[in-house]
């Protein structure tokens, strides 16, 4: 392809209060700080990409990816867009640990890329589908908030919940069991965010099944680096248990392959960005590890890109890409439609298909 160099690389924060504080088992978030990445070929053609920092998750925050963006502009002005891959694999060496900065990267540049092409960006990750279809996410909140919550997303046709646990056990199997009582039709995914011990996992599993529960999956339920401990609790129960911030790059993927400490893989775009989330995606798939894709704090942009991912590769058993904005609160339009609970992607917008407001 014509060479197309990058023309101006801009950093912008984007902030946007949160209706409700977002609680996970290691923190709380009251609000979107994220960075917004815009890549101007020297065509006029620009390329949108998004970095949502969580501390707990990455150890990143918003200063932090702004300063790591704000570093790489001179190096990133000037490429040519088709050395896309290059320039991810520099970034990588010298930002390696800084994941959701180069994420956001990858992402305007892919952008860019398939807007030149003029192929919406799924077609480019393999064009095996156009629509996929979401859960939905219920916060640490009190038993009969649960149960109203987890009925009103039944009526609007979500067919599989999610909600957070590893604070209290007693807590968390009220809500679960609210959630079941005001939704008895859907299934139950759970994310303990590393919230448990190995030992503290398998208890609260048998638990639920006391009370007649057997969730969908069971995200990370022990620290991180304790794959040993992750093992045990795959090797104590039938539910399909899931790495998630156990895995951030193609080697943490070999490692839970090695392991067998996981029924499946959750990818997330700013645990790995794009470039190595295509990479655990194919260790997973060659070892017959089934996968999940998820998402940060994130606004359409960034969630946008991931349902290209998910839909353009084709091989996601499992969907949590809900989304956690207001509409009318989004700093951008367009992209793929979301009507509950299905994501549906135009072929008439190259790209992410994303415009800003």
């Amino acid at each position: 392809m014509k060479k197309v160099n990058i023309k101006k690389v801009y950093v912008d924060p984007v902030n946007i209060a949160l209706d409700e504080p977002f609680k996970i088992a290691i923190g709380t978030k009251y609000s979107i700080e994220n960075v917004i990445v815009t890549v101007v070929l020297e065509n006029g053609i620009e390329g949108y990409g998004e970095a949502a920092p969580l501390e707990p998750i990455n150890g990143e925050n918003q200063a932090t990816v702004i300063s790591t963006l704000n570093s790489s502009k001179e190096f990133i002005e000037g490429r040519d867009i088709n050395d896309y891959r290059s320039v991810s694999k520099i970034l990588k060496s010298v930002f390696w640990a800084q994941v959701t900065a180069r994420c956001a990267v990858e992402m305007a540049l892919l952008d860019a890329y398939t807007k030149l092409l003029d192929i919406p960006l799924y077609r480019f990750f393999g064009g095996i589908n156009n629509k996929i279809e979401t859960d939905y996410t219920i916060d640490i909140v009190p038993s009969d908030i649960a149960k109203v919550n987890a009925a009103s997303l039944a009526k609007k046709g979500y067919r599989v919940l999610k909600t957070k646990v590893g604070k209290n056990l007693s807590d968390d199997i009220d809500r679960i069991l609210a959630i079941k009582e005001g939704a008895p039709g859907c299934g139950i995914t759970l994310d303990a965010n590393q919230g448990f011990s190995p030992c503290e996992a398998v208890h609260f599993l048998e638990e639920l099944s006391k009370n007649k529960i057997r969730p969908v999956l069971f995200e990370q339920p022990v620290i991180k680096t304790d794959l040993a401990g992750m093992r045990f609790v795959k090797d104590h129960t039938s539910v399909p248990i899931v790495a998630d911030e156990s895995v951030f790059t193609s080697s943490d993927a070999i490692n839970v392959v090695r392991t067998v400490c996981a029924d499946v893989i959750n990818i997330k775009l700013m645990k790995s960005g794009i470039i190595e989330a295509l990479d655990i995606a194919a260790i997973a798939r060659s070892a017959n590890i089934k996968l999940m894709i998820g998402c940060m704090l994130e606004t359409k942009l960034a969630l946008g890109c991931s349902v290209h991912f998910a839909a353009g590769l084709g091989c996601f058993d499992f969907i949590d890409l809900d989304p956690h904005i207001d509409p009318e609160n989004e700093p951008f339009t367009n992209g793929p439609a979301y009507s509950a609970p299905f994501y549906s992607i135009p072929d008439d917008l190259p790209g992410i298909g994303i415009r800003k407001k």
